[in-house]
């Protein structure tokens, strides 16, 4: 099969029934080295670029209590040499070839993706291939606890000296219980990451790290063949792995609010609302997106519309649903005005989520959500490479849904929203069971939302 439309702009200037003649589809090939790797290919011949997109099904998910944050060392340590790779030369030879690459770990899997002119495609199927084989082969105590401050100076930057960064790492325990794989937050504590000896951290390479716990997706300006020689090349003697399940959805229910006051060195009062909701893929994730879209995207969205711009007590609203694997969380979040406490706030976000509760968003709500998704999502398939481009979503479908090709199914679940499901998930998920964070400038808690009363 061909893909149907190579540019957004083309897609939306379509008629309706040549898009409902025609099936979205992104080809791909698979097929599975015998040490259990994982590999997906998609040609894509429109310029002359190449992807290489490897996930490791392992995050911070699937780390313990007490030894936290190894997933997201290692997509420090992935970068700091292997067996025929020297320190300082993964970036170094990619850069020679016209490359560029990241890296990103998140609750339920670590990924890294490089981008090379498509001549160069074999530059990072070595880089990948010999960290996944060899890392240990040059990885030292040393490297451990040089990546290990490194790692610690980020938790510092990203939470206890940024601006509201103390919700973040405050959130996962206070709105899961604990044991559950998303109590405790993906860069983990300082304390388990000092106490990590570096026979641990050896440990869960081991464990968690093998081809048979990676999926690697080649996108571009590719040959297939070529890629499938390439792959048993570079990937082949790589000894097997055991393959490792995947951890089951874990839905978390809520029974009562709990209330959490926190100060911290911020110049306004901010509160967030979080509801535990489903995990990613499952029927109501959809029309969770548009419920957080219709209450806080653009100046048209309700809460904007009332809280900044009518009413004038809001310096900004969000609201967004992030997704999992195991459960995902349902945010909504407001920064008070000067002069207006958090308590005022919360009583108009109530009113309007009871609003929505207790009728359906109108038709033109969700066609505008609809349009905004739709066109979100052809413009991520112009992309080949970094996250969320085509290469990246196979790798996210295959993982999440066993097909790489799910973008039309994936899309449908947005097209197929109408008023009544927006309503049914509001009642359903926003109610009375969630956690309600007020983060206060310091000294001044009598901004935050009182206490519950019983």
């Amino acid at each position: 099969m061909k893909l149907i439309v190579p540019l957004a702009a083309a897609l939306l200037a379509a008629t309706p029934g040549m898009l409902e003649a025609e099936r979205l589809s992104v080809p791909y090939e698979m097929f599975r080295l015998p040490n259990g790797l994982t590999v997906i290919v998609h040609e894509d011949h429109s310029a002359p670029i190449a992807t290489v997109n490897t996930w490791y099904h392992v995050g911070s998910g699937r780390e313990t209590p007490g030894r936290t944050g190894f997933a997201h060392l290692f997509e420090h340590l992935m970068f700091e040499g292997s067996g025929n790779v020297p320190e300082g030369q993964f970036d170094r030879w990619l850069e020679a070839v016209g490359g560029t690459n990241n890296g990103s770990t998140s609750n339920d899997r670590t990924n890294y993706w490089e981008n090379v002119p498509s001549n160069a495609v074999e530059m990072p199927l070595f880089l990948e291939s010999d960290r996944m084989g060899y890392l240990l082969d040059s990885m030292s105590p040393e490297t451990v606890d040089g990546q290990r401050d490194v790692v610690k100076n980020e938790r510092r930057q990203s939470y206890e000296n940024r601006p509201y960064g103390i919700f973040w790492e405050r959130l996962p325990g206070a709105l899961f219980p604990e044991g559950h794989p998303y109590s405790w937050p993906v860069i983990g504590s300082m304390a388990d990451l000092s106490a990590a000896s570096y026979e641990d951290v050896v440990d869960f390479f081991k464990k968690w790290y093998g081809p048979a716990n990676a999926s690697v997706v080649i996108a571009g300006d590719v040959d297939t063949e070529r890629i499938r020689r390439l792959a048993e090349k570079w990937f082949g003697e790589i000894p097997e792995s055991e393959p490792v399940a995947p951890l089951a959805p874990q839905p978390v229910v809520l029974t009562e609010e709990k209330r959490v006051v926190l100060e911290d060195r911020v110049q306004l009062p901010r509160v967030y609302l979080a509801w535990p909701v489903p995990a990613a893929y499952s029927p109501p994730s959809a029309a969770l997106d548009a419920l957080a879209s219709l209450l806080a995207d653009g100046k048209n969205s309700r809460l904007y519309r009332r809280l900044v711009y009518d009413l004038q007590v809001a310096q900004d609203v969000n609201a967004f649903q992030d997704t999992g694997a195991v459960a995902s969380t349902f945010l909504v979040m407001v920064t008070a005005r000067s002069g207006h406490s958090l308590e005022e706030i919360l009583g108009l976000v109530d009113e309007e989520i009871a609003r929505l509760k207790a009728e359906p968003p109108t038709e033109r709500e969700i066609v505008r959500f609809q349009n905004r998704t739709e066109a979100a999502f052809f413009d991520s398939l112009e992309r080949v490479g970094g996250f969320g481009g085509k290469a990246d979503q196979l790798n996210d479908y295959y993982v999440n849904t066993g097909n790489p090709d799910y973008f039309e199914e994936d899309l449908a679940r947005y097209l197929s929203l109408d008023p009544s499901d927006v309503r049914a998930v509001a009642a359903r998920f926003l109610g009375p069971g969630r956690v309600v964070f007020s983060v206060v400038p310091e000294g001044k808690k009598e901004l935050a939302v009182a206490e519950v009363t019983r």
